[in-house]
């Protein structure tokens, strides 16, 4: 069944692209003689312009989806292979500014893996800045078209900064490779529930890490809406720092067995990014959330209305105690602000 739609598949690309072709020549042809009407060589003149934007068309077309021949991946570092992957890395890979030896002309495999050390920092470091949007993205716009549009987007930009960084020219088609691979490894691309615990694990505790008691106001009543926010923060960080660490080590894999421990590697490193983002994200999420939930209590509270003369007690004793919780709230805020 794969064979034939595989052919289907092509038999009609085929067809469309002749199809397309035929179109296109009659449409030059037809403005040609038009122009040929007008003047003897503005037709002919016409169709070279035309035949010079489409070859043009072709060649930069062919640029952009060319991907540049790579050596083959060494088994380890003693292998044949390794002298010449060093040389096809050091050759594509800018060397990074704070580098030692950057303007050495002879780069060998220890010059390659100080660059790598370097171009890892500013990896890491752009990927922890990302995600650390993405966890603001993912508490306030949890199961909705914008915060996953807006999620995928920023797990798309981290892969495309981080092949940047190890790469001098950019090739379309490699960079899809990239995403494919950085997908294969996320959880849940291909399902096996024996690694789904490696994943929820650093989530949980990072989300747990702080004092929620200590954090969060209304104590116990709010803890559950809180909770929410944070867990769907954190994974949502949790990915993009995946994405993020497993491009890193795809783009920074110089053997054969590099490549194959990048999924164990790269789960150790996002769950300690992790524990950093919820650590800088948790207290910011709190106060903001905090200052909303007493303003929302203060305009809740506004709209209790004064007692009418000969009014009822019940109703004298709630509109106390609404004048009563408003000027706590305030007082409140108005300290939050002094000590900030």
């Amino acid at each position: 069944m794969k064979r034939k739609a595989g052919s289907f598949l092509y038999t009609a690309l085929f067809a469309a692209i002749f199809l397309m072709i035929v179109f296109i020549v009659n449409q030059l042809n037809t403005a040609a003689k038009l122009l040929s009407s007008l003047h003897p060589y503005a037709g002919m003149l016409f169709l070279l312009f035309s035949t010079g934007i489409i070859l043009a068309t072709i060649y930069t077309t062919i640029r952009c989806f060319s991907v540049p021949k790579t050596p083959v991946l060494p088994e380890h570092e003693s292998s044949k292979e390794m002298e010449h992957y060093i040389a096809y890395l050091a050759g594509r890979m800018p060397a990074h500014p704070m580098h030692p030896e950057g303007s050495k002309p002879q780069k060998d495999q220890r010059w390659v893996r100080t660059n790598i050390k370097f171009l890892e920092v500013d990896s890491f470091n752009n990927t922890k800045q990302i995600a650390t949007k993405n966890f603001f993205v993912g508490a306030f716009a949890q199961n909705t078209s914008y915060g996953t549009t807006t999620s995928l987007l920023n797990n798309f930009k981290v892969i495309w900064n981080i092949y940047a960084i190890h790469n001098h020219d950019q090739h379309l088609r490699e960079f899809i490779t990239l995403i494919r691979s950085v997908y294969a490894c996320l959880p849940l691309s291909d399902f096996k529930k024996e690694d789904l615990p490696a994943h929820i694990k650093p989530i949980i505790q990072s989300s747990f890490s702080n004092t929620l008691s200590s954090l969060l106001p209304g104590g116990n009543l709010l803890t559950p809406f809180f909770l929410n926010l944070f867990l769907a923060g954190s994974t949502n960080a949790y990915l993009t720092c995946l994405a993020g660490i497993i491009a890193t080590h795809h783009c920074q894999a110089i053997t054969e067995k590099e490549k194959k421990e990048i999924i164990q590697q790269s789960i150790f490193e996002a769950s300690f990014m992790l524990k950093e983002i919820v650590r800088e994200c948790n207290p910011i999420l709190s106060v903001t959330i905090s200052k909303a939930v007493k303003n929302a209590g203060i305009e809740s509270l506004d709209t209790i209305q004064t007692p009418a003369t000969g009014g009822g007690m019940a109703q004298d004793i709630v509109s106390h105690l609404a004048s009563s919780l408003k000027q706590i709230i305030r007082e409140n805020i108005a300290t939050k602000k002094t000590e900030e």
